[in-house]
């Protein structure tokens, strides 16, 4: 893949190296390499341990795919190489995330040719269905919900650029107790549509999905689950969702 180095400040003083440039489509020897990269499945768990947005050591992501200190270094200089990791540096430090929703996206998408029709989900998949992060963002049939909800109202708006919330959605947001970010900082964020991997249509991805699901877990209408990327809605959270017109139909799997 074509990765362009690009230094970016952190609030704590280290940086985050190896952005992927995306602004051209990948020729065919850039999408082999892609393949490339995804084909060795120690790179693909070290991929799919980000998946939930976090930033891990080489040592953590080493037992995480099953290898050694020095394979593990190999895979992830080839990985930062090839734009799909960021490396964040401090002190002497060096913790490894995706590069950035975009890549998630993307590795979310390569499920999408087989995967089922209409997902049945056995065991702890069926929570990874419902909700989980994809990278930052919720996924997932409650994100897909949510999505198509507030579109619907007209609470969340699509064009040229993307997804953005109208003052109605920050509002009801605001109102149904999402109080950070204000209904100010929410309108100025950006959003995109995200292609859901098991639902085959669109939840909210970019900056605005981030912000609006960290809100959730801050308020504990959504928590984490220890074992996988899975999110899971807590009783008041579905309450809530369901006065902000957002439903999970559980019949429909």
């Amino acid at each position: 893949m074509d990765a362009s180095p690009r230094g970016e400040t952190s609030g704590q003083g280290g940086h985050y190296t190896a952005r992927m440039s995306r602004a051209n489509m990948p020729n065919r020897y850039q999408l082999a390499e892609f393949g490339a990269l995804l084909a060795e499945p120690a790179r693909a768990a070290i991929l799919l341990a980000l998946m939930d947005g976090s930033a891990r050591p080489a040592g953590e992501l080493a037992r995480v795919a099953g290898v050694g200190a020095a394979t593990a270094s190999a895979h992830l200089k080839r990985l930062l190489d090839g734009g799909l990791l960021a490396v964040h540096e401090q002190g002497r430090h060096r913790y490894y995330r995706l590069a950035d929703d975009e890549v998630a996206a993307w590795l979310e998408a390569m499920a999408l040719p087989r995967a089922p029709r209409v997902p049945r989900p056995q065991g702890s998949d069926q929570a990874l269905c419902r909700a989980r992060t994809c990278y930052r963002h919720l996924a997932g049939r409650l994100g897909v919900a949510m999505c198509e909800a507030w579109m619907s109202r007209g609470w969340l708006l699509g064009d040229s650029r993307g997804m953005h919330l109208a003052t109605a959605g920050a509002e009801a947001l605001a109102a149904a107790g999402l109080v950070e970010p204000s209904p100010e900082q929410l309108l100025r964020l950006a959003g995109r549509g995200c292609l859901d991997w098991t639902e085959r249509r669109l939840h909210v991805g970019g900056p605005l999905g981030v912000a609006i699901t960290g809100a959730m877990l801050d308020v504990g209408w959504l928590r984490r689950s220890q074992r996988s990327r899975a999110l899971l809605p807590s009783d008041e959270g579905l309450r809530r969702l369901a006065q902000l017109g957002v439903r999970l139909d559980e019949t429909a799997h």
